[in-house]
């Protein structure tokens, strides 16, 4: 009997637990979502084909009669629309949307080319926080390298308190020190940026159905911190939606058996550079 009452109480824990763990960690529920829900997401608009992209690429993807186009695959990639308002420099109230991706942690600033900041993920990874920030805000508005006094002048505190954010961002390995110099730890910094995406038509979702979607590397709540703590006291975030951009991957058989493989954007056309793993 007691040993029946052990039993019972121990699978109860373990089913509890195993319940609090999957809902308190995103990953697991990320994970979950990625291999067993093939329920409607919202995706960005297809405006290409990879008939047409392969089309309009075939003098750079095949070099001669010997190479050969494979049936291309299409794959879509996590990202939140955040509609947010900001202060502009003009002292006003702006309203925009920002697209940012769950994948590489990165802002897309424009959807013309679909550039991206560069340095919020390694900002993420680092867990940065509202100090970290002052030190990075500061460089990044005088080109990502300043002195020991300007950066004193810009940020207003006394010279320990300084040191001691400084040193924070130091052992993040988001800043380095040269002699007297402080200098962003990031190869071409994009970080200091107006909170809002350059949107080249207006963002159109569809409702796609039972497809393999990439997995997230990056939580919703992990983004909206690190957005909060980029753009500071005037910006707000409104609303927030997860929605999936479409991504063609494109293979051409070589000759020799080997198969070179692109990516491309099926919102506006372009080379999707970045480099990914397909699952």
């Amino acid at each position: 009997m007691i040993k029946t009452l052990l039993s019972l109480v121990l699978g109860a824990a373990v089913i509890g637990g195993g319940y609090y763990y999957m809902n308190k960690n995103e990953n697991v529920q990320n994970f979950i979502a990625q291999k067993f829900d093939s329920g409607t997401f919202h995706t960005l608009e297809i405006r290409y084909t990879p008939d047409s992209i392969m089309e309009s690429h075939k003098e750079d993807l095949l070099v001669d009669a010997n190479h050969t186009y494979l049936n291309p695959n299409l794959h879509f990639y996590p990202y939140l629309l955040m509609e947010v308002k900001y202060s502009s420099q003009e002292n006003q109230t702006n309203e925009a949307c920002i697209l940012w991706s769950m994948d590489d942690g990165e802002m897309v600033t424009t959807t013309a080319t679909w550039e991206m900041s560069h340095g919020f993920e390694d900002c993420i990874n680092a867990n940065v926080d509202r100090n970290d920030f002052k030190i990075i805000n500061a460089l990044a508005d005088h080109n990502g390298t300043m002195s020991r006094k300007e950066l004193g002048n810009a940020i207003h505190v006394e010279p320990e308190v300084l040191e001691r954010w400084v040193d924070s961002c130091k052992k993040k390995k988001l800043v380095v020190q040269y002699g007297n110099d402080y200098r962003l730890h990031f190869q071409s910094p994009k970080l200091k940026l107006t909170p809002e995406t350059a949107l080249d038509h207006y963002l159109v979702t569809q409702p796609y159905k039972n497809a393999i979607r990439q997995p997230k590397k990056y939580s919703r709540r992990q983004i909206e911190r690190i957005a909060n703590l980029a753009f500071e006291s005037d910006f707000t975030i409104r609303n927030i939606t997860e929605i999936f951009l479409p991504v063609y991957r494109i293979d051409v058989q070589n000759p020799d058996g080997s198969i070179l493989t692109t990516y491309w954007n099926a919102l506006n056309g372009k080379k999707f550079d970045k480099l990914h793993s397909i699952l």
